[in-house]
């Protein structure tokens, strides 16, 4: 049952309606939703309200820090991204924010762990971006699969025979084998705000059965994501790193 796992969509309905649609098209049965479905973009509601009616359906849903902004004072953030926050706040509905505080930090399910930043001390919202905290975080996920956003980037760290944890860059669209004699975590993209200078959308697919996973980026209106972020009256910053994919 082939899993799509979407991280990062920050308010960005645009992006996650054409990773949706990819995954569907893809043969996606499962869905997770790995974090910060809100801040910085200009559909909050319409992202949340989308997450939503997937997790009714039985989708994963966990936590992210922005999701968590929402109820709680963020004083880490800086002046844009707190001004975001604010806005984010003033556009949601009670409702949307009752599910994102309903969300939890961490999702277990059999070989697979899903967490938007650090499974070791999840609610610190420490960056997996090195070897060694991609190690970290394996160990206290203790699963074979650990699934992970927040970084904004795809990256694959697995375990070697020694039990040194190496980085992989996968390439978008070409499946990698992640056989389960190993542990393996993966970063799987910015939906809605990716930032390595490339604004196409990203998530990631996994087949359980097949053991393999796959990267993938896709072009979407970025334009028109960005536009309503101004119309918003949003930081410009926002709408720049959606153009520019920084």
């Amino acid at each position: 049952m082939t899993i799509a796992l979407l991280s990062d969509v920050h308010g960005n309905i645009e992006a996650l309606n054409a990773c949706l649609k990819h995954a569907a098209e893809s043969g996606a049965e499962r869905y997770a939703f790995l974090g910060d479905l809100v801040g910085y973009g200009a559909d909050p509601e319409e992202v949340v309200a989308t997450a939503a009616r997937w997790t009714d359906r039985g989708a994963v849903a966990v936590k992210g820090n922005h999701d968590e902004a929402m109820e709680k004072r963020a004083g880490y953030m800086n002046d844009a991204t707190k001004e975001s926050i604010e806005w984010t706040r003033s556009a949601l509905t009670a409702q949307g924010k009752s599910y994102l505080s309903s969300l939890p930090l961490v999702v277990r399910d059999g070989p697979m762990c899903f967490v938007h930043a650090s499974a070791a001390l999840p609610a610190r919202w420490d960056y997996v971006d090195t070897s060694s905290a991609a190690q970290r975080s394996a160990e206290a996920a203790r699963t074979t699969y650990t699934f992970s956003g927040h970084v904004h980037d795809q990256m694959l760290y697995f375990e070697g025979a020694q039990g040194k944890w190496s980085a992989f860059k996968p390439i978008p669209g070409s499946p990698v084998a992640i056989h389960s004699h190993r542990r393996w975590l993966a970063l799987v993209g910015s939906v809605g705000q990716p930032r390595d200078g490339h604004p196409a959308a990203a998530y990631t697919l996994f087949d359980p059965a097949r053991e393999r996973i796959t990267f993938h980026r896709l072009g979407y209106d970025h334009i028109a994501a960005a536009h309503k972020i101004r119309k918003a009256g949003l930081p410009e910053a926002h709408a720049y790193r959606v153009e520019k994919g920084v």
